[in-house]
């Protein structure tokens, strides 16, 4: 094999990006590219990745490594199989795909369940010693001509 293929491969994928499901703390999930490889991914996060795989499908968890520690505001609740919350990552986050060796482009049914799963943003409460997370209902996009503040007479 050349010894050129795996630079071009990177380059390659940096240059067409990676489908991803975005979530952001407070809007609702959506679905874009990221490019750039490595440097895109930190840049999306807003520092150094860490990977999670809280799933039995082929995904990864994508987060800042120091989100919690940096206080970024938290995002979206991770569960166990049986619906039990075991952590809350803090800071942007995306969902993508595992290839053989790295991560890869979120594609049909895969890119629909976790667009859906994340869809709805989430605010966290803390009552007693438990912390509770609570789907807000999603943005409402705005048509042309609207404005965010609405007047009352």
């Amino acid at each position: 094999m050349d010894e050129n293929y795996f630079e071009e491969y990177e380059e390659k994928e940096a240059e067409s990006g990676m489908t991803v499901v975005a979530c952001y703390p407070g809007k609702t999930a959506q679905v874009i590219k990221i490019t750039g490889g490595l440097e895109g991914m930190q840049q999306f996060v807003g520092g150094f990745i860490e990977a999670v795989y809280p799933f039995s499908d082929p995904v990864a968890v994508v987060c800042n490594e120091e989100g919690k520690m940096n206080g970024m505001e938290l995002n979206r609740a991770l569960y166990t199989e049986d619906g039990t919350m075991y952590d809350i990552v803090a800071g942007p986050m995306f969902v993508c795909g595992l290839g053989e060796e790295d991560f890869a482009s979120l594609q049909g049914d895969l890119l629909e369940k976790y667009l859906e799963k994340y869809k709805q943003p989430e605010t966290f409460i803390k009552i007693g010693g438990d912390i509770l997370a609570i789907k807000l209902p999603e943005e409402q996009k705005q048509t042309e001509g609207q404005t965010q503040s609405h007047r009352h007479k």
